[in-house]
């Protein structure tokens, strides 16, 4: 390997803390990453990487010279951008998988374009991501984030509203306020991170009042529980653009509209103890530039 492939597979461990994991996402055999970080602390005198059966991580040297390497391939990413300002390299995001259907997909083209040698691995998820272990670039989270060293860029707010099916409204009648819900049930959506059920939630003059109905039906993904609404299985919230093409069929019905819960914050989050190289920046902007529209400011 030359001398910025190993720079680039030395990164690569450290964040992975995994030979494995990282000569796979370098394209390389295990024995070759381990003959290259072999040589490189020869060269150097020095050992950068302790390694157990289960985890590898770095020497006080080696984190000293891990923040040297990124500095110096972020550089070489500005400097081989040119004057069209064209990146190269792949960018790992993650993102929940109805928004990256319906807003990024759609406008992806168009940043390839721009960037013919840009390559993007989109993952669809909900849960919590170790970004650094686990070799992602930035993620896109709606709601309320956890404390974290991230940086987090907000996109914007989600409009949230409350609905059901026709054939469940039939059977449990149509509530005109939050008073009305005794004999509803909903769908227990569980949380990913807390693996609680969350109560649904309204506004009323200003205030914020959360009811938990029983549920029959509990899920863990936003896709399950649109279909489980759509079954007339109980109600259900979520972002408003989610349900547009259910609500104009007539196969979901708005209720509360005049409680709505409170809207849900987007945002972009990346690691903060590494300097952005240039093609997750311009990935970043480009997020802000096509999912923010779609959204309220917040």
């Amino acid at each position: 390997m030359d001398r910025l492939a190993t720079l680039a597979l030395f990164i690569r461990i450290v964040d992975r803390g995994s030979f494995s994991a990282a000569a796979a996402d370098c394209g390389v055999s295990r024995p070759v990453a381990t003959g290259a970080i072999k040589a490189l602390e020869q060269r150097l005198g020095t050992r950068l990487l302790q390694r157990s059966t289960r985890h590898v991580q770095p020497t006080v040297e080696g984190e000293a010279y891990y923040h040297r390497c990124v500095a110096i391939l972020a550089d070489l990413e500005d400097a081989d951008r040119g004057s069209n300002g064209a990146v190269a390299g792949l960018v790992r995001v993650d993102v929940a998988g109805y928004l990256a259907r319906t807003m990024l997909l759609p406008a992806l083209p168009a940043l390839l374009a721009r960037h013919p040698a840009l390559t993007v691995h989109l993952g669809e998820g909900e849960r919590f991501v170790d970004l650094v272990r686990e070799g992602v670039d930035c993620v896109v989270r709606a709601g309320a984030l956890p404390d974290s060293d991230m940086v987090v860029r907000r996109l914007g707010e989600m409009k949230e509203i409350t609905v059901a099916s026709p054939r469940y409204l039939a059977d449990h009648g149509v509530p005109a306020t939050p008073d009305d819900l005794d004999g509803h049930v909903m769908i227990g959506f569980v949380s990913s991170r807390t693996g609680q059920t969350l109560p649904l939630e309204f506004t009323r003059d200003g205030e914020v009042i959360e009811v938990a109905l029983p549920s029959r039906v509990l899920v863990n993904g936003a896709d399950s529980s649109a279909t489980a609404a759509r079954l007339g299985l109980g109600l259900v919230q979520a972002p408003a653009y989610r349900f547009a093409d259910d609500l104009a069929s007539g196969a979901l019905i708005e209720i509360l509209a005049d409680f709505l819960p409170t809207p849900t914050p987007v945002s972009v989050l990346y690691p903060s103890n590494r300097q952005l190289s240039p093609r997750v920046r311009v990935f970043v902007d480009w997020l802000v530039e096509t999912i923010a529209p779609h959204f309220e400011s917040g």
